[in-house]
């Protein structure tokens, strides 16, 4: 992927704020669920992947019900944690690797309690969960913004798909490299609000099969909806 230039990243920034802006009149400020503490919320991100809300919350609820805390899941038959994930789909990678990732917690810092990360700056907390198979940008970036409170923009399937189609970053970049691109583009303040209005444009209007055009806020703002309608700047 080539970078794009200083200039083209200034011409990106005024879009993706107009985006933002425009997102805000469209569906208000959005309101998410009350943060979970950071174990919580890392291990709820590593249930997502590859599955839809409400499974993710159905596994998270399942293993809280049969097991009396974390440790009780590090600690258990592989077979237990697995067969209580299993509506998460993937639950043979799934359960291993959070049992994995709460053994390895535990032998760097001798406990699960993750309250140490607020006493880091953003990046070197990014760093330290990223050190663990299986927790990748987005995963870091959703523990980051929703649970530290540090300013992160975890870019999930919905808005790489929907920032391509707007044209808010290069169209060969890598989900993992649109997270710290995307975090360039708009302001830390805007990063929660944008987050959850664009995943929600993507499943209402801008999905997967089809772009919905003629009802996207968005349209004149967008490459994709430009193109299917002909509205030009």
């Amino acid at each position: 992927m080539d970078d794009p230039s200083q200039r083209d990243v200034e011409e990106l920034a005024g879009r993706a704020l107009a985006v933002h802006s425009r997102l805000i009149r469209f569906y208000g400020e959005p309101v998410w669920r009350e943060p979970l503490p950071p174990l919580d919320e890392l291990i709820s991100t590593i249930l997502s992947q590859n599955t839809n809300d409400r499974n993710r919350d159905r596994a998270f609820r399942e293993l809280s019900q049969r097991f009396p805390g974390w440790e009780a899941v590090r600690d258990a038959p592989a077979g237990e944690v697995v067969d209580a994930i299993r509506v998460a789909g993937l639950a043979n990678q799934k359960g291993p690797r959070i049992q994995a990732v709460l053994r390895e917690i535990t032998r760097e810092r001798g406990s699960l309690d993750l309250s140490f990360l607020k006493r880091m700056t953003r990046d070197e907390a990014r760093t330290w969960l990223m050190q663990f198979n299986g927790v990748g940008p987005k995963t870091a970036a959703i523990v980051l913004q929703f649970s530290l409170g540090f300013p992160a923009f975890p870019v999930d399937t919905h808005i790489y798909r929907v920032s391509g189609r707007i044209g808010l970053r290069p169209a060969n970049m890598t989900v993992e490299q649109a997270h710290l691109f995307l975090e360039r583009l708009l302001p830390p303040g805007a990063y929660y609000a944008a987050h959850l209005n664009l995943i929600r444009l993507g499943r209402e209007i801008c999905q997967a099969r089809r772009a919905d055009c003629p009802h996207c806020p968005l349209v004149d703002l967008c490459d994709l909806g430009r193109e299917l309608t002909g509205i030009r700047y």
